[in-house]
């Protein structure tokens, strides 16, 4: 029998579907003008945030026309998310992918040729099978959607072959409306993104890409292990992913953070499919707090309450970078992305692009990676800089991001550079920027006295600083380009012809003080609402405990705003609760005596 979904969406408009299938009252900028042109049969390609509310395009108008939608989606973890969350919605949906077994299959197959079901998710591979395609042939498909499209094209950062033959499917599909999302994708992606899948006269909707909840931080790298423990200092109970840049400081990583006390597990590639499952749907659980990963941990990731992303390392693009952070604050609360940023990290990344022998995606690579060095040593407002990215322009600073928060101040360095410089010359340009430090600050160990520089009057006439202190020093100076790090030789400092005028003092310096630490600043209280905080502590505990209980992860039974919303409306009957955003038909009938009582008893003092 169809479920109530699947009933209503036969029969009302994609307003009454919003508000009796999702629980919400209105749509987003774009969604409905997205919709309209779908159940229209245009095409459309639609550039929208992360979190900014891409799947209810596609899944509005999939449950209001007659038919089945289908979406085309590249990870099985996220396809199982929203499968999940749709039937908790009492949406009549399924997925096909290559990890169910033969009778699970068999069951899908049947529900699909008798109409029994409203959506079906699909991977690209399986979407292009000859008999797959034939199944559809045989069903009125109202939408195919295709989700992640950025993996269409070359220029996109994360282009994958078998999405770019997709095309095929709408030669296949010619009279059904196609609907290609992704949050990240500048212009020359969007168009190649539109001649691949063939689209016609689509309707391209570009959203906004600012996530105003989410606060930019960009720290220097001195002592990363300590500066992520601090930091997290900050955000106790909360949840969140750290990415690094190598399988190994995953595993580092992770190792310090449980010696720390922190519920933390890491995922990376290594890992073998049922051990990546198992750190996936813990997290997805809040039964750990912290992912320590690789970027293969996050496309798949759909959990709302992420409350910070931390970058252990720079990532290489800034389409990586603006995916990856936008995990965090998916349901619009205060959320934050801290990046740690070493610029030799910077040269390394360059280093493995030499080895690439595609000359063509060697050059699209590069461009990507100068343009996030850039957005790493940006000294205005970081927002700013990531909107005029993607071709979105804003006159003014953001006033959440580190640059607005605690503008970079500036000092008279020369007398400083002359001693970095001057030592980088005694030592006969032969070290890197960790041991001229140590000379510096004139610290003793064998390697200093074995090659006699506690003899050279540059030792430790820096001493009054800190080690981090002189290694920020020093690389503005690379910045400023008055030394060089010669790459085949360890990365040693060698002086450059512009750094004589300096030495001699013929001319001043002036560099940026030091940033030695996270920024601690609180969130912007204009992002959240005066709530009940113990009320929503009970709630969090009363939804973990009907999720375990369940099996399924927390946020399918309420999202952490829709908590926030209840402690803040104080819901005491089914008419109220309805008023709350993100509490539906199904969910009304499902919850909302569990979640009144406990409100009602809250209220009049009996927990």
């Amino acid at each position: 029998m169809p479920s109530q979904a699947s009933q209503l969406a036969n029969t009302y408009s994609p307003q009454t579907v919003l508000e009796d299938v999702f629980g919400y009252g209105s749509f987003r900028e774009g969604q409905k003008e997205v919709i309209d042109a779908s159940l229209a049969g245009q095409d459309s390609l639609v550039i929208m945030p992360t979190g900014g509310g891409k799947s209810l395009c596609y899944q509005v108008p999939m449950l209001t026309a007659p038919g089945i939608g289908v979406v085309i989606s590249p990870l099985i973890s996220l396809m199982k998310d929203q499968v999940d969350q749709l039937k908790a919605n009492g949406v009549a949906a399924e997925c096909v992918n290559s990890s169910m077994s033969r009778e699970a299959l068999i069951s899908v197959y049947s529900r699909l040729n008798s109409g029994a079901l409203k959506i079906i998710y699909v991977s690209p591979e399986r979407a292009l099978m000859n008999d797959f395609i034939d199944r559809l042939q045989h069903l009125e498909v109202n939408l195919v959607a295709i989700d992640e499209a950025h993996c269409i094209s070359q220029w996109g950062h994360d282009f994958r072959p078998e999405y770019s033959s997709l095309g095929k499917l709408k030669r296949a599909f010619s009279q059904v409306p196609f609907m290609a999302l992704t949050a990240t994708a500048d212009d020359t992606t969007r168009q190649d993104i539109n001649e691949r899948l063939q689209l016609i006269d689509p309707l391209i909707f570009v959203g906004s890409f600012d996530r105003p909840n989410i606060r930019y931080s960009l720290v220097e790298k001195a002592k990363p292990v300590s500066q992520v423990i601090r930091y997290l200092a900050t955000q106790k109970g909360q949840c969140g992913i750290i990415y690094c840049g190598s399988r190994k400081k995953v595993e580092m990583v992770t190792e310090k953070l449980c010696n720390a006390n922190y519920r933390a597990m890491g995922y990376h590639a290594g890992m073998d499919a049922d051990e990546r499952a198992f750190v996936q749907e813990s997290f997805q659980k809040d039964d750990i707090q912290i992912v320590v990963a690789t970027v293969a941990f996050g496309m798949g990731i759909n959990k709302p309450n992420v409350r910070f992303v931390v970058h252990f390392d720079i990532p290489r693009n800034i389409e990586s970078y603006y995916q990856e952070t936008g995990r965090a604050g998916r349901d619009g609360l205060p959320a934050e992305a801290l990046t740690l940023y070493d610029p030799s990290d910077i040269n390394w990344l360059r280093r493995i692009l030499d080895e690439k022998e595609d000359e063509h995606q060697k050059q699209v690579e590069l461009h990507k990676l100068n343009a996030m060095s850039a957005f790493a040593q940006a000294q205005t407002c970081r927002r700013q800089v990531l909107l005029h990215y993607f071709g979105e322009y804003r006159e003014h600073a953001c006033g959440n991001c580190d640059v607005c928060i605690d503008p970079p101040k500036s000092f008279d360095a020369t007398e400083a550079a002359q001693k970095a410089l001057s030592c980088v010359y005694r030592v006969k340009q032969g070290f890197g920027i960790g041991y001229v430090t140590e000379v510096l600050r004139g610290m003793q160990n064998i390697r200093i006295r074995e090659n006699g520089h506690d003899k050279l009057s540059t030792y430790g006439i820096g001493r009054e600083h800190s080690h981090d202190y002189w290694v920020s020093i020093m690389r503005q100076l690379v910045h400023k380009g008055l030394l060089s790090q010669n790459i085949t030789r360890n990365s040693t400092l060698q002086l450059t012809p512009e750094a004589r005028p300096i030495l001699r003092g013929e001319v001043g310096l002036e560099l940026a003080v030091p940033r030695l630490d996270t920024i601690s600043a609180k969130p912007d209280k204009n992002l959240s609402k005066n709530y009940d905080k113990k009320l929503f502590a009970k709630l969090r505990n009363l939804r973990k405990k009907l999720a375990d209980e369940a099996g399924l992860p927390p946020y399918v039974v309420f999202s952490d705003a829709t908590l926030i919303d209840m402690a803040d409306i104080l819901p005491t009957s089914y008419g109220e609760m309805l008023a709350v955003n993100g509490v539906g038909q199904r969910k009304l009938d499902k919850y909302a005596d569990v979640f009144l009582d406990l409100i009602q008893e809250h209220i009049t003092g009996h927990v």
